[in-house]
Order: C-alpha cells, then sequence, then structure tokens
C-alpha cells in the first residue's frame, strides 16, 4: 500500500464557498432558498463527524474548521485556526504531498489525499481527505482549498496487518494453498509452487485433486470437508504430490471460512513438510533397531557360559546313547529294531532338545523387523526361564514362574517382548544373587518371581520381583536413562531399552521397592482376548 494515493474525481475547478460540494443535494431558485440551503448546509458542517476545513493555497493554513476537529485530532477550533497544515503532516508524507500539490491542486481541481496528521497530544493519525480548489470566476485566480477528512486509521491498520499477514504467507515454509467451495485452486504461496513443482501452471487449471495423492484426497474429501464445514478443526497426516513424482509427506490442517452472512467463502490448506521428519525418524528407528539388536547379544553373552553348558548336556547325551549303541552292538552281524527303537529315541529327543536351544537363541539374536502378533503370557514365560536356568543355577536363584492364567494374551512383538523379560529376570537373578553366594549349600536359594495379572484399567500388568537388596533412593530416578548402571561391569542399556519398547506398545514400565525387601519390576501392556479378531 502507498502512503498517498490520489484519485481524481473532477477535473473542473470552480469557484464556490464552503458549502459548494453539496450544491448537487439542492436545486436554488431564488435568494431566499439559497440563503436556507447555506444555513442548512453550515449546520451539516457544523454537525458532521468528519472535519471540514478550509486553507489558504500558499501554505496550506488552516481558515476554518468544523468542529470535528476536535474529535479528530484533539484541537480547539480557535487553536488550529492560523496553523499550516505542513507543520502537521508526518515528515514522510509532507514532502510527498508537496511534490503533487502543485499539479494536482492547481490543475486538476479535486483529489483524495491518505497521510498521517499529527494530533495535539503528539500522536498521528490516519485521515483520509477530499480536497478542492476555490478560484475566482472572473480571473481564474486560487483563493483557497476546500478539504473533508475522516479518520483513516482503522483501514490503514487494517491493509497493513493484511500486507504483513500476506508477506509472512508468501515467505513461510509451509505450504499454504486456497480452495474455492467447489474445490478449484485460487492460489499457492510460493513454497507450495516450489516444493510441488507447480510454477508453470495457472492455479486456474488446478484443483484439489492435482495437489494430493488419490489415497489422501479421499481422505480429505471423506472426513476433512464434512468436518470443517461443521465448524470443527481438522488436522492429519497425508501425502501432497502436484508436479513431482514421490508423494511427499505432511501434516495438513484445513480450515474453511466463511462470510459475515454465513455464506462458505473458501477453504485454506496449511501444510509442513515432513520429508526431513520422516527421514529423521525412520534414522532414529533404524538407531534403536541397531541399539536392541546389540542390546540382545549382550544379554546372550551374559548367559554364554550357562548357554554352552545347556547344549554340552544334550551333546554329551548323543555322544554317550551313540557310544552305548556301538559298544552293544558293535559285533553283532543282525540287529532287531526293537533292541534299537529306544536309544535311538534318546538320541532324536536329545537332538531335538539341543535344535531346540539353539533354534530360540537364533531367533532372539536375529535382527528383524518387528511383527506384532497375539502371544498369550504362559507359553512365553517358561522358555524364557528354561533360557537363563543355568545363569540362575550359577548364582544360586530360583526362578519361579507364577503366570499360570491362560487367558492373559498380549498383542506384541515377541522378540522385543521377550527382550524385556529377559532383561529384567537377569537383572532379578544378579540382584538376588549378591545375597546368596555362599559356602552353605543347604541355604535356602532366594527367588526370581515372574507373574501377570489383570490390572485396574483392564491392562495387563507383568511383574518380575527379586530379593535383592532394593533401589537406593539415590538412583531411583535415574534407572532408565541410557548408560546409566550400578553394575561394575554394566553397559547402562538393558533397563533404557526395555523402557523404550514397552512405550512402543503403548504401554510403561516403573520399578518400586518390596515392603519384603528387594526390589519389583513391573509393566503393562494391552490385554487382548485370545478369540478377538484381529
Amino acid at each position: 500500500m502507498l502512503l498517498s494515493q490520489y484519485t481524481i474525481s473532477n477535473p473542473t475547478d470552480s469557484q464556490c464557498d464552503m458549502t459548494e460540494p453539496f450544491s448537487h443535494l439542492v436545486q436554488p431558485s431564488d435568494l431566499t432558498r439559497d440563503a436556507e440551503r447555506n444555513r442548512l448546509l453550515a449546520e451539516m458542517a457544523e454537525q458532521s463527524t468528519d472535519m471540514i476545513s478550509r486553507h489558504t493555497p500558499e501554505d496550506w493554513r488552516f481558515i476554518y474548521a468544523s468542529p470535528a476537529v476536535t474529535h479528530l485530532l484533539g484541537y480547539e477550533v480557535d487553536e488550529i485556526i492560523g496553523l499550516s497544515a505542513y507543520e502537521l503532516y508526518h515528515p514522510d508524507d509532507v514532502e510527498d504531498f508537496k511534490r503533487r500539490s502543485p499539479t494536482v491542486s492547481y490543475e486538476r481541481g479535486l483529489y483524495t489525499h491518505t497521510y498521517r496528521f499529527r494530533r495535539k497530544d503528539g500522536q498521528y493519525t490516519w485521515l483520509e481527505s477530499t480536497s478542492r480548489s476555490i478560484r475566482d470566476q472572473d480571473t481564474g485566480e486560487l483563493k483557497e482549498i476546500l478539504v473533508v477528512s475522516r479518520d483513516a486509521s482503522h483501514r490503514i491498520e487494517t491493509e497493513q496487518a493484511n500486507q504483513r499477514l500476506a508477506r509472512v504467507l508468501e515467505r513461510t515454509s509451509d505450504l499454504v494453498t486456497f480452495i474455492t467451495p467447489d474445490l478449484k485452486v485460487s492460489h499457492l504461496n510460493e513454497a507450495a509452487q516450489n516444493t510441488l513443482l507447480l510454477h508453470q501452471i495457472k492455479n486456474d487449471q488446478l484443483n484439489l485433486a492435482n495437489l494430493l495423492t488419490k489415497e489422501s484426497f479421499d481422505v480429505l474429501s471423506e472426513q476433512g470437508l464434512p468436518a470443517v464445514k461443521e465448524g470443527k478443526p481438522w488436522c492429519a497426516e497425508l501425502n501432497m504430490q502436484g508436479g513431482r513424482q514421490e508423494a511427499i509427506p505432511v501434516l495438513l490442517e484445513l480450515l474453511a471460512h466463511y462470510s459475515f452472512h454465513g455464506q462458505l467463502e473458501y477453504f485454506s490448506l496449511v501444510a509442513r513438510d515432513l520429508s526431513e521428519t520422516k527421514q529423521v525418524q525412520a534414522e532414529l528407528k533404524r538407531y534403536q533397531d541397531e541399539i536392541n539388536h546389540a542390546s540382545r547379544l549382550v544379554a546372550v553373552g551374559e548367559l554364554a557360559s550357562g548357554l554352552a553348558h545347556e547344549l554340552n548336556q544334550p551333546l554329551t547325551a548323543i555322544v554317550n546313547y551313540v557310544s552305548g549303541i556301538q559298544r552293544r552292538f558293535g559285533n553283532q552281524d543282525q540287529i532287531a529294531w526293537s533292541e534299537l527303537a529306544f536309544p535311538l529315541k534318546k538320541v532324536s529327543d536329545t537332538a531335538m532338545r539341543a535344535g531346540s536351544l539353539i533354534h530360540r537363541i537364533m531367533n532372539f539374536t536375529r535382527k528383524q523387523e518387528p511383527h506384532r502378533e497375539l502371544i498369550r503370557l504362559s507359553d512365553v514365560v517358561p522358555d524364557l526361564i528354561e533360557f537363563c536356568a543355568a545363569k540362575a543355577e550359577k548364582h544360586q536363584v530360583r526362578v519361579v514362574n507364577r503366570v499360570k492364567d491362560t487367558s492373559l494374551c498380549v498383542y506384541a512383538d515377541r522378540i522385543q517382548l521377550e527382550q524385556i523379560l529377559l532383561n529384567l529376570m537377569i537383572n532379578g537373578i544378579e540382584a538376588s544373587g549378591t545375597i546368596s553366594e555362599s559356602d552353605n549349600k543347604d541355604a535356602v536359594w532366594p527367588e526370581v518371581e515372574v507373574s501377570a495379572c489383570l490390572d485396574n484399567e483392564g491392562q495387563v500388568q507383568i511383574s518380575v520381583s527379586d530379593e535383592g537388596e532394593g533401589i537406593a533412593e539415590d538412583v531411583q530416578d535415574r534407572l532408565f536413562e541410557q548408560f546409566f548402571t550400578t553394575k561394575p561391569k554394566g553397559l547402562g542399556m538393558g533397563l533404557a531399552i526395555s523402557h523404550s519398547l514397552v512405550e512402543s506398545h503403548g504401554g510403561q514400565l516403573w520399578a518400586e521397592n518390596r515392603l519384603t525387601g528387594g526390589a519389583c519390576f513391573s509393566f503393562t501392556l494391552k490385554h487382548v482376548r485370545e478369540d478377538r479378531d484381529r
């Protein structure tokens, strides 16, 4: 918006008094009517909320001002008479006015001017003035300038605010689109044109369907448009496309705009490009998967000696069975199947046991994408107890399974669930083992107990409690921090990863000391009935 705007309304100068701008309202026929007209117009000038003023042509000094001058500028009428308008113009406007006034005032007659004028209190206000030059009818000499002024502050401030918003609209990195009620594109800001590669296409050639992928357009049409038409806010993650080959993930907010009469005027779409955010999230997920995988490897490493012992037992048994067969039947030419059936079944069963253990280790350490499925807890816990049995025996700890209810099912990734439980069980075994290792073989071993139940909110609460020394008060708030550990050789990742995995399943993990001694780590998962349609 320009600070000064001139609108030429009438190029003809005329000789008249201050009432001449209103001459079209009456048709005088004699002096009496002229006098009455002048009286009425003078009264109108005195009562008008617009300021009517007369000025000298050279320096624009006030010759007359209507009472509205007090409302607009704070001056009494007698205070402003004799002041030059040039003294009251804003410094940025006065030179602009002086440059134009010779050509506009003296040659063209009537014009409109928007400018800033100083009030009596020193503050500036915007005025819009319509001025007319009054000339001598015989000589053409410029006698005075007649001005009608009104307060334009609200309009100017509104226009300036709109301009600021327009500049922000064009410079923002968000993709902003205006859509007509019939879903035609009426405006795309610069970011939208650049991101969607729509520079060369005119807006009137585009509609909303051209900006989105088909799936996203269907979602917006079926959900977004009906919602905003009812006055509800609507925001969703969708994919925009435009002239690009690949889709662009965006967080899109849709708004409906109505006129004062309640008529739908247009829709606005404000979309934030999520490409970088999605990339960062993908990298973070990849990094988290690597950490989780490493954590499982560490857990298996901690169980290595016990697992070696578990594998050594069936392998030794197989060797013994085969050696026994060789000793017994080595010198016989014919052997009855009934004599071999029992030892060979033992060999087969023992090999299957070893293979099952190896298969379990491979599954646990395999790097794979999470896959959630219905899991019965009573099937998982016994396998994990057997998995860490050797470590429990080494620490002289008994691991007790209290999960007997076969109806307790959760929807989770099996490997991640096993990782959470195994971390908590190993921690419990090591915590309980610190007070159980002694030379007294008849001592009662402390227990690590695994239990599960439905809590008050209908979620499955799984708990691993131990009989160790409990959680020190000064470490209570840091238990789940990454790299924080109380173990001399610990990495500080087990509990942090378990906490993250539980949250990714929509649950919570917490720890507390038991009244009878030791600690209890509990976490929740959503309960799912086994017969539920998944």
